[in-house]
């Protein structure tokens, strides 16, 4: 299900939205604190995170999906957001360093093409960071924030997904401890929860992060002829090759 932008953008201008813009942004600095010299996309509804990346990457633009819309941004200066087709991006292959992915996967009837078409813009070595709803957390639960909606995952699951289009997962973090609730304690309590969600229950966020790199060959199975049997022996080819076979 693809959510509307306006639904989008209503909801980060909510206190609960802001809150779950900076416990995410908050893990975003984290695993990327320096993207100097970077070319940068945000795939998705990526803007909210955006604006930590603008000043020192060398371009950072937002590429928001055909079904759900598109706003201007930045709200000042040259625009950098683009209405695309999420399996076949504007871009050259391996054009870009940074991919951040944002109410997207989720959202997608094909997440596998969804990935094919982010390794195939990446740079070699290129990097992506994708947030998911987590299977086990609150936030899937509830339709009162976007990570109500579209499809969960387990960590298992991503990771599966992941290596299935030759991305090597290295890096896991989660976000939004704190449940989704407008209430006055909830909110009041938001950073406490955040804080102790991460050491005491980490594997019950409301988001996955994971952070993985583009990988450029892998091992295939070829049959070579012996004595009266086949034997298989690994051989590397270019990743790029067998996805087009």
């Amino acid at each position: 299900m693809q959510l509307d932008v306006v639904d989008l953008l209503e909801f980060y201008r909510t206190p609960l939205g802001r809150l779950a813009a900076a416990s995410i942004s908050a893990k975003l600095s984290m695993l990327w604190p320096d993207t100097k010299q970077d070319r940068v996309v945000g795939l998705g509804f990526p803007t909210p995170f955006l604006n930590s990346f603008v000043p020192s990457s060398e371009r950072v633009f937002a590429f928001m999906p055909a079904g759900q819309g598109i706003f201007a941004w930045p709200k000042t200066g040259e625009r950098s957001a683009a209405l695309v087709d999420e399996t076949s991006l504007p871009l050259p292959d391996s054009s870009i360093d940074r991919l951040f992915m944002v109410h997207a996967l989720e959202m997608v009837n094909d997440p596998l093409a969804m990935l094919h078409e982010a390794w195939r813009v990446l740079a070699p070595g290129g990097r992506v960071i994708i947030v998911v709803p987590s299977r086990r957390g609150m936030w899937a639960r509830f339709d009162t924030s976007p990570f109500g909606f579209g499809r969960p995952f387990s960590k298992g699951q991503l990771q599966k997904l992941l290596r299935s289009a030759l991305f090597s997962p290295e890096k896991w973090d989660g976000a939004l401890y704190m449940p989704p609730s407008t209430s006055r304690i909830a909110m009041k309590s938001s950073r406490a929860l955040e804080s102790t969600g991460q050491r005491l229950w980490p594997v019950f966020s409301g988001v996955i992060l994971a952070e993985a790199t583009k990988r450029l060959y892998q091992g295939l199975p070829v049959a070579a002829k012996t004595k009266g049997f086949k034997r298989t022996n690994p051989v590397l080819v270019p990743a790029a090759t067998n996805q087009q076979s």
